[in-house]
């Protein structure tokens, strides 16, 4: 088995921002070389996510509208007691995950024709990364 690792970094606007990583996913898939397998991609930090839906801005606005409910910010969270102010955000992350696999066929993200990969950011304004790790042979 072969496998290949790339990092994406980010920098977000905004406290949450929901970011389409489809095309470095591909782009990371196509570099490696491998024909048949699968990719890992996860964000490598506790107040963020990634998920696989629809790339439409309505979905993604009710996306954030459901976890501001479930999860709300401003709310007195005993995590705050550690001097930070992101409860919700590692609320979000879990309702969210932190990760997802996908499958690699003939060389290419065999996903569905809606499907795309989203990094979803719940504490931005600062430096974060997600790996892709892919799979395979």
């Amino acid at each position: 088995m072969k496998t290949s690792t790339s990092y994406l970094w980010f920098n977000t606007r905004k406290r949450r921002e929901y970011i389409d990583i489809t095309p470095e996913v591909e782009k990371a898939v196509r570099e490696s070389g491998i024909k048949e397998g699968m990719a890992l991609v996860s964000a490598m930090h506790i107040t963020a996510g990634v998920y696989v839906n629809d790339a439409e801005d309505g979905f993604i606005q009710d996306l954030d509208a459901m976890l501001e409910e479930l999860a709300p910010s401003g709310k007195a969270y005993l995590h705050h007691r550690t001097g930070e102010d992101n409860g919700d955000a590692h609320l979000k992350s879990i309702l969210v995950h932190h990760q997802v696999i996908l499958p690699i066929t003939a060389g290419k993200l065999d996903l569905g024709p809606w499907q795309r990969v989203y990094y979803a950011e719940f504490d931005g304004r600062r430096r974060k990364r997600v790996i892709i790790k892919v799979m395979g042979e």
